[in-house]
């Protein structure tokens, strides 16, 4: 191996270490961004200014996991959105996957008449800073005073396959005890899913 091999790959490995470090973790307070939504809106989580928290959910349009729970955000927006909506972000680098563009997405929310805004993290800089691995990862934040802080991280629940299945819906538990101003008792769970698709 060259010395510019290795160099370059030092050099990588230590951004890759850099996004790691520096990812959001439990109890952490998550800063605004602003991202494109599929009507054309730049869209933030200060336009929700009477939410009592969000439902940030990492997903795309060609992963079969993601599909899978497709029906499942579109009702967790209608049963919690005007108190915790959705903020579904897909991240995954549209050249290498073109099924995942801003133009798909367009026509996948239109066709599926999604109900919470859909957003394209072309830099993938939002994926990153949340430490996002999989489509769909979910983050259920919080407002605490001013701050926007992350009380469940992973899983929305533990049958992607069946819903009538489930047993365990970690999502929807942590958001019931938010809302009786109890400690969540699940916090974090593994996200099952597709990769995100990195550039």
């Amino acid at each position: 191996m060259t010395r510019l091999a290795i160099f370059i790959m030092l050099v990588l490995v230590s951004i890759n270490a850099a996004f790691i470090l520096y990812a959001y973790k439990l109890e952490d307070e998550i800063k605004d961004f602003k991202l494109p939504n599929v009507d054309g809106r730049m869209v933030s989580l200060s336009d929700y200014p009477t939410a009592k928290g969000f439902i940030i959910i990492f997903t795309c349009n060609h992963c079969p996991y993601a599909k899978s729970y497709e029906e499942r955000i579109i009702k967790l927006q209608v049963k919690y959105g005007k108190s915790y909506p959705v903020i579904a972000i897909n991240s995954n680098d549209a050249k290498a996957y073109p099924d995942d563009s801003f133009e798909a997405m367009k026509k996948r929310a239109a066709q599926k008449k999604y109900p919470f805004v859909y957003l394209h993290d072309e830099s993938q800089d939002v994926a990153h800073i949340f430490g996002a691995t999989k489509t769909p990862d979910v983050y259920l934040v919080h407002k605490e005073q001013d701050k926007n802080v992350i009380k469940y991280v992973g899983a929305i629940d533990d049958n992607y396959q069946n819903e009538s299945a489930v047993k365990k819906p970690y999502l929807e538990d942590a958001i019931a005890a938010l809302e009786k101003g109890q400690e969540v008792v699940v916090k974090e769970t593994k996200a099952i899913g597709c990769s995100i698709k990195w550039k």
